[in-house]
């Protein structure tokens, strides 16, 4: 493979949220990598979501601080502010 084929890494952001545990679909919108929470829960529901490195198809999936969701090419860090 070369090094124009491999796949380039996804930027990575913290967003601070103010209490945990937050539903996956939730914190996708919040973060704003979805439009809406339909959008976020379809996106989900497809299996576009990684969450610490592992598709994650449910939308009530409590995450906690620390966990990272992968969506649309970048990764998201949740962190309790």
């Amino acid at each position: 493979m070369s090094a124009k084929s491999k796949p380039t890494p996804s930027s990575s952001r913290v967003v601070p949220i103010r209490a945990e545990p937050i539903e996956l679909s939730q914190f996708l919108k919040f973060a704003g990598a979805a439009e809406s929470g339909g959008q976020a829960k379809q996106a989900i529901a497809d299996g576009e979501v990684q969450l610490n490195g592992v598709v994650e198809t449910r939308k009530g999936k409590k995450l906690v601080a620390g966990d990272k969701v992968t969506f649309a090419g970048q990764t998201l860090v949740v962190k309790v502010s």
